[in-house]
């Protein structure tokens, strides 16, 4: 990914491009904004979360890279030149912290078991020694749970309190108090709570860092797409040079089977290119000189030299990476209820703390008992069940999707499938199987399909064209061998089989071979069979008409099912391909669409989706191909195909790993049963602090009632996450 950098003092207009690290939540990229537009000479500052990345427009002089950086560091983040390389080692960093804190929880998890199986035996009463809690619960606390420490201060000066606060809040009140009670021997103590919700916050933290975009990689796939060395034409010799070299007006020399490296027009030679990565459509294009070519497409079986007219950033295949930047730059992650919240109940329950400490001073003039008070306040906050409500449930629903066939990349994914109101479907490989074959065989003259098909496969084994494969591999077997194969480019083929000669392809090669081709009353027509979105050959044998055979691309016997389920959830469904309109609305009609829009390019694709959100509408893109990446990453969500190419893969939200677009069904119904648990366990968590706080305010909860609440608070939201496993969809 590009860097523009500046050394010196910036000019006016100039972009600086600045990766970040450290950024755990979409409230630390407004921190990050802020401290960047506060630095003299910055016109604009944007920082996206969801690619870790900050573009700074400066104003004028005053503002250099150094300045920036400085500004990144003061707000508590840093600039990293290798985004990947910082990521893993976050993730390398967290996977040791909490290892360490899963080994040190496990003591206390046990304790808690034998308090109730063996309350009176030995193991019991010394894993309840206080000294040794406290020994064992420290390096949890204050090594493990730095990084909450350090987040809630930093989320505090920033003036946006995240979860980091009530995590440290309330584990810092848990632990204090047993401290305190183990120093003065008396009182009950929380060591365990504390230890609990540090490791369990600590997993979802890893479990975010994990499923954290791979914008990168779907890019750099992208990028490799265009071959790194060229052969071309200078001085009438041949010569390789790298493609970075190739100037405009060159003249490139592209040999079978090799990517072009440049957009431009055939100046000499003719030959069939896979356009799959442009239109997604796995029938390849015939082209001869005058014909247009693109960048990253791959040549067939001929030979071409083409002039270059778009090279470098000037290739379709730079702007499909640059949609597919632009589209997840502006896609950012949907913020928690919880972030949301916690922004007003933090410093609501430090007020209430804090007033409850005093009033109880005034009026009881207690000390102990107005410490109990306060913090069983601080205990009942603990938001240990508000810390679990959103990923236990996550959990068991993308665990439990993953064995249904759907891979969810991110919680944001899952939250946001279940308001999907359009669903914009891709043809070639979602709803049809993405591979050409065999549909119609249709015998004249008193032939026998048997016998037809036998023969066209056995001339067509010798072409290469995906057409003729499609025929070739119809037949089982030992096919006959084909002799003197002659290939007629964009028309068909002729060849002698079994010492009879046949002539196959399309009219226009009967015409020219002045082949008659008349259709007897009741055998249906070619028309009919194009009508269907279906491509014939006709078949002569010996100079005379034989029969004709249909090929097309199968719709997927899962694709009209699934489009009626998404119209029972109320989900409007469309489709956008790059093929012509006639086989698009042949193949829409067969699974039930009636929207439809068709020989749209990946530019295209995007301009539908956009169009869509325009209209307020939550939208879903399936697809499968190169080209559909860019929809799918500006899509509020990206459903890609598991047959379909990495870099789909890379830029969709969720991968659907069965067949079709059936798992897209159930995606949708998964999403928005989880989304029932999470809001179920979310006013769950609020409830008991709802109730639980005043009613410790007034000192009518102890802090051991706090804690078996704020225990059973968390056991309510786990159990009820696990229903998810058995829940009907």
């Amino acid at each position: 990914m590009e860097e523009r950098k500046t050394s010196g003092a910036g000019k006016a207009g100039q972009e600086c491009i600045l990766q970040i690290g450290g950024m755990s939540c979409v409230r630390c990229a407004a921190a990050v904004e802020h401290a960047l537009s506060q630095v003299p000479g910055v016109a604009s500052a944007e920082v996206s979360y969801a690619n870790q990345r900050a573009r700074v427009l400066l104003s004028g002089e005053g503002a250099d890279r150094k300045a920036l950086e400085k500004a990144v560091k003061a707000a508590g983040y840093r600039v990293v030149e290798d985004k990947a390389s910082f990521r893993r080692r976050e993730l390398r960093k967290l996977t040791i912290l909490f290892a360490v804190s899963a080994v040190l929880c496990l003591p206390f998890l046990l304790m808690m078991v034998l308090m109730f199986v063996a309350p009176h035996a030995r193991l019991t009463q010394l894993l309840h020694t206080g000294w040794w809690q406290i020994i064992v619960s420290a390096p949890v606390q204050f090594v493990v749970g730095w990084r909450f420490y350090k987040g809630a201060v930093l989320s505090v000066l920033n003036r946006s309190p995240s979860m980091d606060v009530l995590v440290a809040l309330g584990t810092s009140a848990a632990w204090g108090y047993s401290a305190y009670n183990v120093f003065t021997d008396g009182g009950h103590l929380y060591f365990e709570g504390a230890v609990v919700v540090i490791t369990l916050v600590l997993l979802g933290k890893l479990l975010e860092i994990r499923a954290q975009g791979k914008t990168s990689a779907a890019i750099e796939m992208l990028m490799n797409l265009q071959p790194k060395t060229a052969t071309v034409l200078r001085d009438g010799r041949e010569e390789t040079i790298p493609a970075a070299e190739i100037v405009k007006d060159d003249m490139v020399v592209v040999r079978p089977g090799e990517s072009l490296s440049v957009d431009g027009v055939v100046e000499t030679g003719c030959s069939t290119v896979d356009e799959s990565m442009l239109t997604g459509e796995s029938m390849p294009v015939e082209k001869q000189a005058g014909s247009r070519v693109y960048g990253g497409t791959v040549n067939g079986s001929g030979s071409l030299t083409v002039r270059a007219t778009g090279v470098g950033r000037d290739t379709v295949l730079a702007g499909i990476i640059k949609l597919v930047e632009e589209a997840q730059s502006s896609k950012a992650p949907i913020q928690k209820l919880a972030d949301r919240v916690s922004a007003i109940f933090v410093p609501a329950v430090i007020l209430i703390a804090a007033a409850t400490l005093l009033l109880s001073l005034w009026l009881i003039g207690d000390t102990a008992e107005s410490i109990s008070r306060a913090v069983a306040v601080l205990v009942i906050a603990c938001p240990c069940s508000l810390g679990l409500a959103t990923p236990t449930a996550l959990m068991v629903g993308t665990g439990r999707a993953a064995t249904m066939g759907v891979l969810i990349k991110s919680a944001d994914a899952l939250e946001t499938a279940c308001k999907i109101g359009v669903v914009i479907l891709d043809k070639t490989g979602t709803v049809t199987q993405g591979k050409p074959a065999v549909t119609d065989v249709v015998p004249l003259d008193g032939w026998k399909k048997e016998d037809l098909l036998y023969l066209a496969a056995g001339a067509e084994s010798r072409s290469e064209h995906p057409v003729a494969r499609a025929v070739a591999d119809s037949v089982d077997g030992t096919l006959p061998q084909a002799e003197d194969f002659q290939s007629y480019t964009g028309r068909g083929i002729w060849a002698r089989v079994d010492g009879r000669e046949l002539l196959i392809g399309s009219a226009r090669l009967m015409e020219e071979r002045h082949v008659s081709f008349p259709i007897p009353e009741g055998v249906i027509c070619p028309e009919t069979l194009e009508q269907q979105g279906k491509t014939v050959l006709l078949v002569a044998v010996d100079g005379k008409a034989a029969g004709m055979i249909g090929v097309a691309d199968p719709v997927r016997s899962t694709s009209a099912p699934a489009v009626r389920e998404l119209r029972k959830l109320g989900i409007r469904c469309m489709m956008v391909t790059g093929d012509n309109p006639r086989t698009a609305k042949a193949i829409a009609a067969q699974v039930g669409i009636e929207e439809v829009t068709a020989q749209v390019l990946p530019e295209g694709k995007v301009a539908v989706v956009e169009a869509e959100k325009q209209k307020g509408n939550t939208v879903a893109m399936a697809g499968d191909g190169i080209n559909d990446a860019p929809a799918l990453a500006a899509a509020h969500v990206g459903f890609a195909m598991g047959s379909g190419t990495d870099i789909a893969m890379e830029s969709g939200d969720v991968v659907l790993v069965g067949a079709g677009i059936g798992p897209l069904v159930t995606a949708v119904k998964l999403s928005r049963a989880t989304m029932r648990k999470i809001r179920q366990n979310l006013f769950w968590a609020f409830f008991y602090n709802s109730v639980g706080i005043p009613v410790a305010a007034l000192g009518l909860l102890s802090p051991v009632v706090a804690g078996a609440a704020m225990a059973f608070s968390s056991v309510s939201v786990v159990a009820n996450s696990m229903l998810l496993k058995k829940a009907r969809l």
